[in-house]
């Protein structure tokens, strides 16, 4: 990943240890049973792959079940997200699952890679790894994120980030301002447009965004101003028609002031998390076995989440994105939630939810029907997205 995370050191660093980290994990000769086959610095120079498997070399295509290890960091705050936790769910479903078909006197040929997965925050790491073909080849991927509540599912919304740069033309604010062009004056402009279309917008749409260089000093008309957006909609489909209207007021404060504006889009665009109702259900049944408390379905379909690159993955691949409680009520991103991923009262639910991931995966692995149920829901879900409807 070549994008703004490598240009603050600090986010580059908490990255760096996490990947030594769990790849000296993975490849430690004390964990028990076979060896996990590791590859550092996987297609990306913090992204790791570590695999074990039972199938025989000349057997049949053994199934590919992954859990993904996500981590990182935002200025300031080590663990925004629990991404700490998320990396740990991960790796302990892996295990756990590893252990379980170890046990069986003949396990069923599968084969477990765990995927370590850096800048969700900012860049898209698990885009890059989609299009470096890491996801090829795999049947179901899980992965769990922290939160304030149990869901098996929450609507994760699609994003699209952009940056905005007006060039105007410095002058002096009060010996002869005629001769400016204010750049701030259309970082302005831009800023109300926003607001003004907010009465158009749908409820579940979302613009917010900051002023990144407002100019350098009063005396001084702005020559250049820089914002940075993030615009969120539930699908593809309403974030393509909701880029198009907020484009259109960054442009037209140019065209007021006199400006020149350049408008740069983020690289790697978040798509919406697909559900999975057959992996939701049983991922639910098997929670609830371990005394998981779930949010009702009523919260979830009235209720919006943020943006995660894992939508991206569920639209290659069936996967299950639940989100489990820590033991605290502080909001993500948040100086208090960080404290609350790193204590120990969270370390019981971290695990708990692996155990739910690696049951839930045992069930995808023994029960033919439900991988078949898993593979149909994963193809309807994603033709009703794209607009499609069955040719049956």
């Amino acid at each position: 990943v070549s994008r703004d995370i490598w240009s603050r050191p600090e986010l580059a660093y908490e990255e760096q240890q996490a990947h030594d980290t769990m790849t000296r994990f993975f490849s430690s000769g004390e964990r028990p049973g076979a060896a996990w086959a590791v590859q550092p610095r996987y297609k990306l120079g913090t992204a790791f792959r570590a695999e074990w498997g039972t199938a025989a070399p000349q057997g049949p295509r053994p199934l590919r079940i992954a859990f993904l290890c996500e981590y990182d960091a935002l200025p300031g705050l080590p663990r925004p997200c629990g991404h700490n936790l998320i990396a740990e769910v991960g790796a302990a479903a892996a295990l756990g699952l590893k252990a379980a078909l170890e046990s069986l006197p003949q396990p069923a040929p599968v084969a477990i890679t765990v995927l370590g997965t850096p800048a969700e925050e900012q860049g898209g790491g698990k885009i890059d790894l989609i299009n470096a073909g890491a996801f090829d080849g795999l049947d179901v991927v899980f992965m769990a994120h922290p939160s304030q509540e149990n869901a098996a599912y929450l609507p994760d919304v699609a994003e699209h980030d952009v940056t905005v740069k007006y060039y105007g033309k410095a002058s002096h604010a009060a010996a002869y301002p005629w001769e400016g062009v204010n750049a701030l004056d259309a970082a302005v402009l831009a800023y109300n447009n926003l607001s003004v279309l907010r009465q158009q917008m749908k409820p579940t749409w979302r613009v917010h965004g900051v002023i990144r260089n407002g100019g350098v000093k009063p005396n001084i008309i702005p020559s250049y101003t820089e914002l940075e957006f993030y615009l969120r909609a539930p699908s593809m489909k309403d974030l393509s028609v909701l880029t198009e209207k907020v484009e259109n007021c960054f442009k037209s404060a140019a065209l007021a002031t006199g400006c020149k504006v350049e408008i740069k889009g983020s690289e790697n665009d978040y798509y919406n998390v697909l559900p999975n109702k057959s992996l939701q259900k049983v991922y639910k049944e098997n929670g609830k076995k371990l005394g998981i408390e779930f949010i009702s379905e009523d919260c979830i379909l009235n209720g919006l989440s943020g943006s995660t690159d894992f939508g991206n993955v569920t639209f290659v691949v069936p996967g299950l994105h639940p989100y489990f409680y820590i033991g605290s009520d502080a909001l993500n991103h948040t100086e208090q939630y960080t404290e609350a991923a790193g204590s120990q009262n969270a370390q019981f639910y971290a695990l708990r939810t692996a155990k739910a991931l690696a049951m839930t995966a045992l069930d995808v692995i023994f029960k033919p029907s439900l991988l078949e149920e898993v593979r149909e829901d994963f193809r309807q879900v994603k033709l009703k997205e794209e607009g499609q409807t069955n040719p049956v």
